[in-house]
């Protein structure tokens, strides 16, 4: 699948790489989780991006089953069908850059650097006994 992209994945992969705006938004294509390949996925935020062709349109269920053991590796799911990427990218680009703008920094930061909570927590401070 990864030399025969469909023409929406084509077009939405030039667009994830050229025309995002945000910071964060390193996707690769064609990415195995677990036992299935995600067409798009950005590990930084943990976002996948699938696109759709009619035949998903009576394999509701098993997409259904695929999200949910996706989401259970701590991954946000956005799916779109090949038209609306064909005849509407600005659309799913701006949809896109809301989900990474609103998708939480996982906690810790897979990058390192943050702090760990129980160092950070407001202790309470003495009580002053009378």
């Amino acid at each position: 699948m990864r030399k025969q992209p469909t023409q929406a994945e084509r077009k939405l992969w030039w667009h994830l790489r050229h025309r995002l705006e945000l910071n964060a938004t390193h996707f690769r294509r064609q990415v195995r989780l677990g036992k299935y390949i995600v067409d798009f996925a950005n590990h930084a935020v943990r976002l996948i991006i699938e696109v759709d062709g009619g035949q998903h349109a009576v394999h509701l269920e098993v997409d259904a089953v695929r999200t949910q053991a996706i989401e259970k590796q701590g991954y946000r799911v956005l799916r779109y069908w090949n038209n609306d990427v064909l005849l509407n990218i600005d659309s799913v680009l701006e949809d896109i850059q809301c989900a990474l703008a609103t998708t939480p920094t996982p906690n810790p930061s897979p990058q390192g650097g943050g702090e760990h909570p129980a160092r950070n927590a407001r202790r309470p401070s003495p009580s002053r006994g009378g």
